[in-house]
């Protein structure tokens, strides 16, 4: 989709490996979010709705585009930010409400639709989350930055301690599944990324990890729904290109 028909900005959050993005589109064709391992809290049209972590790619309702600010949580942050598991939102768009005080959700919304900049109201809301949870679990983020550098869930798990049930356990509440269905999808985005580079299929295939092009191939199908040819023939590719490390994310809704 070419950039003036989808004005989309994102910049690095204040909150540690979050990114607040702002999405501008008119009516159009449905389009596809990529499973990325991060989840989102999206400001629209006077509603705040809590994307989960996605296994396959989801897809937009052209009826239900809409002009948002998000901001994109790194994997493992938001359930303890927003109180609520990871695996119970997973493959979900929940409304905030049905999760929070409903009168709590809608002074907050009223302060986001008042505000000059709903990025930076949304934004100043999550410090505050962040604030009073206090630090991340240290045990989290060291098997998500292990797991996005490509490290084995076998090494993951020796490198933090856990046995391969505890990590898998604890992985379930942090990123909504198993570790090795993380590192599948973070291997993914390192591929797609590398190929936006343009490193070609086979060696952004081996670079990312995969054993060949088939390899990846098949990981394009099974968590995208589509092909490595399709995706970057259309605007998918372009329109979810824009998200920088560490948070992870290569995608927009």
């Amino acid at each position: 989709m070419p950039r003036e028909h989808q004005r989309y900005q994102e910049r690095p959050s204040r909150l540690t490996g979050a990114v607040v993005w702002t999405l501008d589109v008119p009516p159009g064709p449905a389009r596809s979010v990529l499973p990325d391992g991060c989840m989102d809290l999206i400001w629209s049209a006077g509603r705040l709705v809590v994307a989960g972590p996605d296994t396959r790619a989801f897809r937009v309702d052209p009826g239900n585009r809409a002009s948002c600010a998000a901001i994109r949580f790194p994997p493992g942050t938001a359930p303890v930010l927003l109180g609520v598991p990871a695996d119970e939102l997973r493959d979900h768009r929940v409304e905030l409400a049905d999760l929070w005080s409903r009168t709590a959700v809608r002074g907050l919304v009223d302060r986001i639709d008042r505000a000059a900049d709903p990025a930076t109201a949304l934004e100043d809301h999550a410090l505050g989350l962040a604030a009073a949870a206090g630090p991340p679990d240290p045990l989290t983020a060291a098997v998500a930055d292990r797991l996005r550098r490509g490290g084995s869930v076998a090494a993951t798990a020796a490198e933090v301690g856990l046995g391969a049930r505890q990590l898998h356990r604890r992985s379930l509440a942090a990123f909504g599944y198993g570790p090795k269905t993380l590192a599948r999808i973070l291997r993914l985005q390192r591929a797609l990324a590398l190929i936006r580079t343009g490193l070609p299929y086979a060696e952004a295939a081996c670079a990312a990890g995969c054993v060949d092009q088939a390899h990846l191939a098949r990981e394009m199908r099974a968590l995208a729904g589509t092909t490595l040819g399709a995706y970057f023939s259309t605007g998918d590719a372009e329109a979810n290109s824009d998200t920088p490390q560490p948070s992870g994310s290569r995608t927009t809704a």
